[in-house]
């Protein structure tokens, strides 16, 4: 980006914040996702469900579930260019993922104050089928940016 960084809008730090984190998550890279949307309080995350994701039932395992949903609520509680940390989260399984699904996790503030934050995440599928719901609970270390600016 060309505009110092007292310049940029609320959406140009978000955009910022995606490029620089992703550009170190090796996590998200090596499962796959992809952050496709993100805006000030919000991402949106997918991940295809492939074959070394499955358990022993033929689903994808909970893990990657959490994991994809976990990576959403990371990219839009980190999208003000705060460092921002999980402090819990919980998840509620509803469907299973299949192999071939490709599933899509959006994540949006609920509230923010002071240095916590509360996110809730929808997982769904291509269909559009709920798969799981998530809450995250955030905690931001105040005066130290998420990325370089």
């Amino acid at each position: 980006m060309s505009t110092s960084p007292s310049e940029r809008t609320p959406q140009q730090i978000a955009e910022l914040v995606r490029e620089r984190m992703f550009a170190n998550d090796r996590a998200v890279k090596s499962l796959g996702m992809e952050v496709v949307e993100v805006s000030p309080g919000k991402a949106a995350v997918t991940m295809t469900v492939r074959e070394h994701m499955l358990n022993g039932h033929d689903i994808c395992h909970g893990g990657y579930l959490a994991t994809l949903a976990d990576t959403a609520f990371a990219y839009a509680c980190n999208s003000y260019n705060e460092l921002t940390v999980a402090s819990g989260f919980s998840i509620d399984l509803m469907a299973p993922g299949r192999e071939g699904d490709v599933l899509t996790a959006r994540g949006f503030e609920v509230s923010k104050a002071g240095r916590t934050g509360v996110y809730d995440c929808e997982i769904t599928n291509q269909r559009n089928e709920r798969i799981a719901v998530f809450r995250g609970r955030s905690y931001t270390i105040k005066g130290k940016p998420a990325v370089a600016a």
